[in-house]
């Protein structure tokens, strides 16, 4: 049994990866702020159903609250913490900056301070596709630069990875970050495409499209997701013994870092999307075609060679599959 701090353990990653790590035997320690940036009522049924399961435990707490998190480090013997609390939302993010600020980089320094004064065996923490921002290349490989974001998400989960390679690098702390590429299913977030289109269409009501159709995303179903966090938990970060400052990585290092794509590499246009939504719901949806939003990138398509290699791991959940499943629950839940 391995003792893991989840923080974010009432969100939707949060939520099922506590539930598996459960299901194979080892002590979670949940941590959230239940915020409202969504429907907390969503949050706290998830949080109810961790609540009933033996070694689990919780803690209503923010990441930038420091004494409190410097206590709950000092008091419950940890050994890896896997950091998946964040403000999310790239269109949230040009409305309301300062909540990225608190959360996903004082929180986040907090997170570190804990794992450096605790000796936690390894730190895994979210990043996110939109580091790529404004790279062109696709797939988007974990070795390619990624110093252009479009948003201040992007720009504080890039913060994120650089915090950490910087406690790896001084403190010997292992760390890894994982780029989720648009995760969807059961128990999934309201803000996402997928939960909004459903209840529009069930209600009658027209979605709005952004690029009139022409994006494209990775959608990542949440049990490959949570596959491929558990399978990085399991495999410590190591230095890269071929790195070399001359030629610089970026996703390995000479401290014990790595950064890993996890996503489907199998991108799909938007459209498809809400055609295969249609057939799962039996109705068709009124569109509104808009033109793209700020911060929002065209397409998003993960290079999951590393992964692959590292970890024997690659995601295989059709969109077929994992929409008629989201669907299910849906209709169910509500």
């Amino acid at each position: 049994m391995t003792k893991i701090l989840v923080t974010g353990a009432a969100g939707f990653i949060g939520f099922h990866l506590s539930q598996r790590l459960l299901e194979r035997g080892d002590e979670v320690v949940g941590l959230d702020n239940l915020n409202d940036y969504y429907d907390v009522t969503l949050k706290k049924a998830r949080l109810e159903q961790l609540l009933a399961k033996p070694n689990f435990s919780f803690h209503f707490l923010d990441l930038a609250d420091r004494e409190g998190i410097a206590q709950l480090f000092a008091q419950s013997n940890l050994e890896k913490v896997v950091n998946l609390a964040a403000q999310a939302g790239v269109r949230y993010s040009i409305k309301n900056p300062h909540a990225y600020v608190d959360s996903n980089l004082v929180g986040f320094v907090n997170i570190l301070e804990g794992c450096r004064h605790h000796q936690i065996e390894h730190l895994v923490f979210a990043s996110s596709s939109s580091v790529y921002g404004a790279n062109k290349k696709i797939p988007f490989s974990v070795h390619d630069n990624v110093d252009h974001p479009v948003s201040l998400y992007a720009a504080s989960k890039k913060a994120n990875e650089l915090m950490a390679h910087t406690y790896s690098s001084l403190y010997g702390l292992p760390a890894t970050g994982l780029r989720f590429f648009t995760v969807y299913g059961p128990w999934g977030r309201p803000d996402m495409a997928l939960f909004i289109f459903t209840k529009a269409i069930l209600a009658g009501k027209p979605i709005d499209v952004f690029n009139y159709g022409k994006m494209q995303r990775d959608f990542t179903y949440i049990d490959d997701i949570v596959e491929g966090v558990i399978r990085v938990i399991d495999r410590v970060a190591e230095p890269n013994p071929h790195w070399s400052g001359k030629a610089p990585d970026p996703a390995t290092s000479y401290a014990p870092y790595k950064n890993y794509n996890i996503g489907n590499n199998q991108p799909v246009e938007l459209m498809h999307f809400i055609e295969t939504l249609e057939n799962c719901l039996g109705m068709k949806a009124e569109k509104n075609l808009l033109p793209i939003q700020p911060g929002d990138v065209p397409a998003t398509y993960a290079d999951v060679d590393a992964s692959v290699q590292d970890l024997g791991f690659q995601p295989n959940t059709s969109i077929e599959v994992g929409i008629e499943r989201f669907v299910k629950w849906y209709r169910s839940y509500y």
